[in-house]
Parts: structure tokens; C-alpha cells; sequence
């Protein structure tokens, strides 16, 4: 069925109409100035997709995007960490939040005025789907919608906007050229792929964590496979799911990795300027008497930044991408602890190395 809608509005793409009533007007600049005033930074959105969440949990990407959106805020901060920023340049570590805020900000602006016009949908009773246009929205999600206003599939809405916002980050900022040259060809870039530092985390209560890593995130291949990982692991287990919630209810995102680990991070620098210490990470623990490593809140890390319109275009072209919303994935565990762990280990070891060798020079 959605095939052969897509196929058909694919065929009889209306132009957009500018004879719009004065009530469609009033929605449309209300829903693009809700969005706008969310949008200021990563704590913000982040924030704002929990809140809809709760609102509509049949919506499920808003509490995937809140847990996604909330790693994103824990790479950002990582720049100015204690960690990566003995091993990134100030440039570099300007490059990597830029390319992180954009990719971010975009989504948001994208996915959240689809959710508001759904909750409006809901208000007046009837679909308001035709309007997604007006708001840049691709027709296959202006199809998805439709779909789901009739039939009401969780998973296909939650999965299709994986697609669509993945898709609609791949011209904009993973083929950009600015960010191939600026991110993508750093050696950084790899070495944190080497370090396996693009790992999804989804804490829960008791500290503990489950996630999924992605290695190649140029393909878009991998990244929509990955959010169907992260779907399997965040929502067929409902016990996993019920504590994950429980947590983000509770713990406010700050952008600080002490969010999940108190234990282990702090937003406050326990260290003494200019004094070099030795390995604190081992098997998941800080060695006995180790002070915690420094991790930032996003307010502190980083300013808000001002951001260009979002280019046009719709990304829609190959009907092929309905293959994605297969439910093909079982119920995944997700386990991530251990490595991650390593992960920590790996990334202290490396930004020792790059201090002593910074030394030496």
C-alpha cells in the first residue's frame, strides 16, 4: 500500500499552493515559530522530543530521537573534555561540534513540525498531512502519515522517519563538501572510528548501559540499519524500554556524561592544571583514589550557535527505500558496557600518548 502511494505521488507532484486559508497560514507560521524557539541548542531539542513523547507515545522516534539526540549532546561536550582535547586541535574540535550541531539542528527542524502537525491533526480530528509540504517536508513522509493516520503502525512511522531523517542529512551535511574536507578526511575522523567512539548509549536505572556502534557513518546504508538496531534495542524489550524511560524522566539532559555515570564523570574538573596523571580507567572502574574525568555541560561547553536555512530539495527518489521498513530485526540485547569500557580505556591511553609526545616535541 505505501508503495503504490508512493509511486503515485511520486507521478502527480501538485505545485505547492499558495491558496492557503488564513487558519492554514496562522498553523503553519505558529508550528514554524514553536520550532524555531526550540531549536536554540542541543539541550533544547533534546528536551523537546521527551516532552512530545510524553505526550504521544504511540510517536515512538520522539523518545529514539530524544535518546539519540542526547548522545549527540554528550559528543559535543566530549570536544571540550578532558579526554579529546588533548588529542584535537581547538580547530578541529570547532569542526567536529559544527558538523555535530548541524546535523542536529537539521533533523530537528525537519522531523519536529511533523509532530506538531500530527498533534494538530489530532485536535481537529482530521489529517493534516497535506500541509508537510509548506513545511519542506518530503512527500514520502507526507505519505507515511497519511498511512499511519489509518492504520496506526508504530513501528512503520518510527522506522520510516529513521529513513527520512537520514536521508535527508545525506546531501546536507554528509556529502557536503565543507564537512568532507573539513571532518571526514581528518585522521581524527578515523582514529575516533578506530577507537569505536561512535557508539549509541542508552543508560537506564542502575547505570547500566546498552547501545549499538556504528563504524561507517558515511553510508547511509549503515545508519538507517543502525536506528533499526537501536528501535530493536530501545523498544521490543518493555521491561528495557520502561527503565530506559524511567531514567530520562528522571535525569534532566545536561550534555555532561555525568548524566548517566556520576561516578566516573563530572562537569566540574577535579585535575590540577599542568600536572600529567596516570591510567585512572580499568574494566569499568576508576582505580582506587583516581579523581573522575571531566566532562562539561553543553551550556558551559559550547555557545548557541546561529544556523542557515536548511537547503531545499526533497531526497525522495527511489521507491527502493520502502524496503527498510521491513520488520526484520528480533529483539536485541544490545549489551555495549564492556566495550564501551574499552572504549574509555583506549581514548585515555591515546590522549597520554599525544601529551607525552606533545611534550617531548
Amino acid at each position: 500500500m505505501i508503495r503504490e502511494d508512493l509511486k503515485k505521488r511520486k507521478k502527480h507532484l501538485p505545485a505547492l499552493s499558495n491558496e492557503l486559508t488564513l487558519s492554514e497560514e496562522k498553523l503553519l507560521n505558529k508550528i514554524r515559530w514553536i520550532t524555531r524557539e526550540y531549536n536554540l541548542n542541543n539541550v533544547t531539542r533534546t528536551k523537546a522530543y521527551l516532552e512530545f513523547y510524553l505526550r504521544h507515545p504511540e510517536i515512538q522516534w520522539a523518545f529514539l530521537g530524544h535518546m539519540v539526540s542526547r548522545n549527540g549532546g554528550w559528543n559535543m561536550t566530549d570536544l571540550k573534555g578532558e579526554l579529546l582535547t588533548k588529542l584535537l586541535s581547538k580547530k578541529e574540535q570547532e569542526s567536529f561540534f559544527h558538523f555535530l550541531e548541524r546535523g542536529n539542528w537539521l533533523i530537528f527542524q525537519d522531523v519536529y513540525p511533523q509532530f506538531l502537525l500530527y498533534e494538530e491533526s489530532l485536535k481537529q480530528n482530521r489529517p493534516l498531512f497535506y500541509l508537510l509540504p509548506q513545511l519542506n517536508v518530503s512527500i514520502f513522509m507526507e505519505t507515511i502519515w497519511n498511512y499511519f493516520w489509518r492504520v496506526r503502525d508504530r513501528y512503520i512511522l518510527c522506522i520510516a522517519l529513521v529513513i527520512n531523517e537520514q536521508s535527508y542529512l545525506e546531501q546536507r551535511v554528509i556529502q557536503n563538501p565543507h564537512y568532507q574536507k573539513e571532518v571526514f578526511t581528518k585522521i581524527e575522523f578515523y582514529f575516533q572510528d578506530w577507537l569505536s567512539f561512535n557508539q549509541i548509549l542508552f543508560p537506564s536505572e542502575g547505570e547500566n548501559l546498552k547501545g549499538q556502534t556504528l563504524h561507517q557513518f558515511q553510508s547511509l546504508h549503515e545508519r538507517i540499519l543502525l536506528g533499526k538496531r537501536l528501535y530493536a534495542v530501545l523498544f521490543k524489550n518493555k521491561d528495557f524500554n520502561k527503565q530506559v524511560l524511567d531514567w530520562a524522566k528522571r535525569q534532566p539532559h545536561t550534555g555532561s556524561r555525568k548524566d548517566y555515570w556520576p561516578h566516573f564523570f563530572n562537569y566540574v574538573n577535579e585535575g590540577t592544571p599542568g600536572i600529567t596523571y596516570p591510567l585512572r580507567i580499568k574494566s569499568c572502574r576508576l582505580r582506587k583514589g583516581a579523581r573522575r574525568i571531566y566532562s562539561p555541560i553543553l551550556e558551559h561547553a559550547w555557545k548557541n550557535v546561529s544556523q542557515p536555512d536548511a537547503e531545499p530539495g526533497d531526497w525522495f527518489q527511489d521507491i527502493s527505500m520502502v524496503n527498510y521498513l521491513e520488520d526484520d530485526i528480533e529483539m536485541m540485547d544490545g549489551e555495549i558496557q564492556s566495550e564501551y569500557c574499552k572504549t574509555l580505556e583506549r581514548l585515555e591511553v591515546a590522549a597520554l600518548a599525544k601529551k607525552a609526545i606533545n611534550f617531548l616535541e
